[in-house]
């Protein structure tokens, strides 16, 4: 490892002598739950081998009983709505497993809730409950693993609530984002990256494979706080409320519109490859709240989606939203409850939440998504 580099160990031991009285368990937690990435990593990096060999679970960590032959895990992850088994569905499962396996059993955590889990999953009685909760999204953006792009792990962390007897139930976990104790996400891509906030700043990390370590090598992330980026999928646009459509047409109307400048529209699919774009180089990102059918509230998961974003991002000097509310204080009705989230550039989401708030004036703007503008310029005369 070059000379100053600071491993993720040492990065969090100091974090915790910063607060005399730390018993460490905190510390790690955190390293636990990056070796569990790390186990995820390589299994994503091995794609369509990976998802393919039968039990391939066994090898994983040297744990057994974990994805089983038609790709449900053993701890609950099931297929949804009974689709044909792929690869990332495979891999859904065993990332699940993996970061169930890796963490259930160090006495840090006294129950679990995954996107892949129907239910919380309480630390078993054979092993020490801890003072935590871990919240998590196994494999987020995973179907972009039949196509080879990236995806990542979303995770937060919230203290469990104080009891002399008795296992967790799911009301532990329905805390609102402001008390997220640490929150971040791991991004497989062309180099594996470890972000993380404990709520004093926001730090990146990269997984150096030659010694196995995660290394410092984003210190302190900031989002400027204008961009003239945005990520949205356009193919819902029909479906959008007025005030997203509008700021959506503001932006494609570039240099002749109101905001008299061109953006910079993309979108990946990928909530954590969306993120790290934004961390690194500003930018919004909107999955705002629409009447697509079935119509439902949002369509970003609270606890183990939109809260640890929003906290990273808010860190990060930026500002995350439903549009109506800050994401951070909205109470959980659910451990699946799921919000309309859009987060990033902070004057940007300030101006779209101003959208919302403003009464319906009859501003007028084409409604296509393209309007007048063609791809092709006009030719100068």
């Amino acid at each position: 490892m070059p000379e100053g580099l600071k491993t993720l160990t040492r990065y969090t031991i100091e974090q915790e002598h910063r607060h005399p009285g730390s018993s460490g368990e905190f510390s790690a937690l955190v390293n636990v739950v990056a070796t569990a990435t790390k186990i995820i990593a390589n299994q994503v990096t091995r794609g369509v081998i990976a998802g393919s060999h039968r039990g391939m679970a066994e090898e994983v960590g040297g744990h057994r009983g974990l994805a089983g032959d038609d790709g449900v895990g053993g701890h609950g992850a099931a297929e949804p709505d009974n689709l044909p088994s792929t690869v990332h569905r495979r891999l859904d499962a065993i990332a699940n497993d993996v970061m169930v396996s890796e963490t259930q059993w160090t006495g840090h955590l006294a129950a679990l809730l995954s996107e892949q889990m129907p239910s919380i999953h309480p630390v078993p009685d054979a092993h020490r409950r801890g003072k935590y909760l871990l919240a998590f999204d196994p494999l987020d953006g995973s179907s972009n693993i039949d196509v080879n792009l990236p995806v990542g792990t979303i995770f937060s962390v919230l203290r469990a609530a104080e009891r002399e007897n008795g296992a967790p139930t799911a009301d532990d976990f329905l805390q609102p984002g402001v008390r997220q104790v640490c929150a971040g996400f791991t991004l497989y891509g062309p180099a594996t990256m470890l972000v993380i906030t404990t709520g004093s700043g926001v730090d990146g990390f990269t997984l150096d494979r030659e010694i196995g370590a995660f290394v410092l090598t984003h210190p302190r992330m900031r989002i400027p706080e204008d961009t003239s980026g945005f990520a949205i999928n356009a193919a819902n646009e029909r479906f959008w409320e007025r005030p997203v459509r509008r700021y959506v047409h503001e932006c494609l109307d570039g240099v002749e519109g109101p905001r008299g400048r061109d953006f910079n529209m993309r979108w990946v699919a990928s909530l954590v490859a969306d993120t790290f774009h934004i961390l690194t180089r500003g930018g919004v990102y909107l999955y705002p709240h629409d009447n697509r059918p079935p119509v439902r509230p949002g369509r970003v998961s609270l606890l183990y989606g939109a809260n640890p974003i929003a906290f990273i991002v808010e860190q990060a000097g930026g500002w995350a939203t439903t549009g109506g509310e800050r994401v951070l204080e909205v109470p959980p009705e659910q451990v699946h409850h799921q919000v309309p989230l859009i987060f990033g550039s902070r004057n940007e989401v300030e101006r779209i939440e101003r959208y919302h708030s403003e009464p319906d004036d009859g501003h007028v703007f084409d409604s296509s998504l393209f309007g007048s503008r063609s791809l092709f310029r006009p030719a100068p005369h």
